[in-house]
């Protein structure tokens, strides 16, 4: 049996890897797609690199582009070609998918959906980050954006996600003796906010625990094809196929 070649986490081996952000969803993204990205920018310079070491740079393009990163915008899974976008670029690195239709239907906004998909994608970017927390019998997944997913603060006027700091996974702290978020409403390590879940691989599945008994059934009616939670279930990541993107729209 041949063996699955891995994917390894130091994409950039030190260098400050290019982000390629491109449009491909037939809905408006409810916002200008110049000036989200220059708020993504300043999002990352300001308050994620500074906390997480996780310096990026954002850069328009019409489709991916050779030894960069991407994010793509897509109207939803079931949008022809949306599937083969896969879970990495075809040159094997990171690959952030903003699903806009669903995004909408769920009554989030597209800017704060990019900003939370960034954020998880430069913090976890082979997205097999864990950490051991306050059950010993239990695992958490490394999404940066989760626990907080509900709340968000302006950047040029645009909403961006708030999002955990290195401190959330560190159970040692006491609560309140250092800052736990951007917006300084978590109290303690692991802590959930009523809006929030956290990924968690208990008793050898994966599943989700949630701030919130409403969040709960949100979370339940959302479609979540195409998203990190599932392909940290599968277990590998697939690079995106251009062949099968290209031939998917020809016959959609």
């Amino acid at each position: 049996m041949p063996l699955r070649r891995p994917t390894f986490g130091a994409f950039n081996q030190g260098n400050v890897p290019t982000i390629a952000c491109f449009n491909q969803a037939t809905v408006a993204l409810g916002v200008d797609l110049d000036k989200l990205i220059a708020a993504i920018q300043a999002f990352v310079d300001r308050d994620v690199a500074p906390v997480w070491c996780t310096p990026a740079r954002l850069a328009k393009s019409t489709g991916f582009v050779k030894s960069q990163w991407a994010m793509v915008f897509l109207d939803n899974a079931d949008q022809p070609g949306a599937l083969a976008y896969h879970d990495l670029t075809p040159d094997g690195l990171p690959l952030a998918k903003v699903f806009v239709k669903t995004t909408l239907a769920n009554h989030d906004l597209v800017s704060v959906s990019a900003s939370h998909e960034l954020v998880e994608m430069l913090v976890d970017p082979a997205i097999n980050l864990l950490a051991t927390g306050p059950d010993p019998k239990t695992v958490y997944a490394y999404e940066s954006a989760d626990p907080v997913e509900a709340l968000s603060y302006p950047i040029n006027g645009i909403p961006m996600t708030d999002f955990v700091y290195p401190s959330y996974f560190e159970n040692f702290h006491k609560p309140g003796s250092v800052q736990f978020d951007r917006l300084k409403k978590v109290n303690r390590p692991f802590q959930i906010l009523p809006g929030g879940y956290q990924i968690i691989f208990k008793n050898g599945k994966w599943s989700q625990i949630f701030g919130s008994a409403a969040k709960k059934k949100s979370f339940a009616k959302e479609n979540r094809r195409g998203h990190r939670s599932e392909q940290r279930k599968r277990g590998h990541l697939l690079r995106a196929d251009p062949k099968a993107i290209k031939r998917a729209e020809r016959e959609g």
